[in-house]
């Protein structure tokens, strides 16, 4: 569904230094330099596949999801989207994408959404019966109710942003660009906004990239994951892989009756933290049984869990990896 090739996104950014003669000083004889915002990525993605793209602030997530949506031209490499080149923003093309970024709205301020659905059922030119179908089906999986014939201004932000995914879906896009969705969303919205993206994919096969710096959003919806950092591929495969990858080591959360001294967890693992009454430590995978086995025996544990590492400590040592190894190879 989505074919990327060595894909570049470069900048020629005019520099000069703060002060009156430098700024009169530019306006005859300017300073240039190339700065690659993607710097020759690339990576398939099938029909149906849940993706989360991720990196840090300035990785190049949102620049590499403009131009797959059309909206930038890339500087090289070759781009195809459902067989078709994006920056051509071709009828075909348009009716089968949808990029939606928390950031911004496409709703009518003070006219209801349901006017926005409408105006788009137009651009899009889809027949009225199918779109009476679709937005019935989006607003039951949304429980959106009456807010659809409120005025955009009298919602709240959860609300807008169910609003939002709606009016994008009126056309039932085959590929799905979500950049940060649940930005500023409580934490009840987040799930009812989770799982109707997962709904909507299962239901209608619809491939989904996804960015977001809530882990949780990442988590709960894309099994696998491409990781750009300064423009590169830093990562592409699955969320489990990637934690075995760079943080193969066990979290056993021990939680005790009474409260524990240093002394009594020697021999159990390395302590990740410790408060009286709880500790988390950092356990091979293969010393688990044995670990949980001594401090079931010794311990007065109330309460013990196995996970792995949270992902953002994953992705932070990754970062950190990919950014050493760039400056071993430079």
């Amino acid at each position: 569904m989505i074919d990327v090739r060595d894909l570049r996104k470069h900048y020629r950014v005019h520099r000069r230094a703060p002060g009156l003669w430098p700024a009169i000083r530019s306006v005859f004889s300017r300073t240039y330099e190339t700065v690659p915002a993607v710097d020759g990525i690339t990576f398939e993605i099938a029909e149906g596949e849940r993706v989360g793209f991720l990196g840090p602030n300035g990785a190049g997530k949102t620049t590499t999801l403009k131009v797959l949506s059309g909206l930038l031209h890339p500087t090289s490499g070759d781009v195809r989207v459902h067989g078709h080149v994006p920056k051509d923003r071709d009828d075909a093309f348009l009716r089968e994408i949808m990029l939606v970024t928390g950031q911004k709205q496409q709703l009518l301020w003070d006219l209801p959404p349901a006017d926005t659905f409408d105006l788009n059922r137009a651009i899009y030119d889809v027949p009225r019966a199918e779109f009476r179908k679709t937005v019935d089906e989006l607003v039951d999986l949304l429980d959106l109710g009456s807010l659809i014939d409120k005025p955009t201004r009298q919602l709240s932000l959860g609300e807008r942003m169910k609003c939002e995914l709606a009016a994008a879906l009126v056309h039932r896009p085959r590929v799905l660009f979500l950049d940060e969705p649940t930005i500023g969303l409580d934490v009840n919205m987040q799930t009812v906004v989770r799982s109707f993206i997962r709904t909507y994919n299962e239901r209608h096969r619809a491939t989904l990239v996804l960015t977001s710096h809530y882990m949780e959003d990442v988590a709960a919806l894309c099994p696998r994951v491409i990781v750009i950092d300064k423009g590169v591929l830093a990562y592409d495969g699955s969320l489990e892989q990637l934690s075995r990858r760079v943080r193969p080591e066990k979290h056993v959360v021990l939680r005790f009756s009474r409260e524990v001294d240093a002394a009594d967890l020697e021999g159990l693992g390395n302590v990740v933290t410790r408060e009286p009454a709880s500790v988390v430590l950092a356990v091979a995978p293969a010393d688990v049984t044995a670990v949980v086995s001594r401090a079931l025996a010794r311990l007065p544990v109330e309460d013990l869990t196995v996970q792995n590492p949270p992902l953002e400590e994953v992705m932070s040592e990754l970062f950190t990896r990919s950014r050493v190894e760039r400056e071993a190879a430079s």
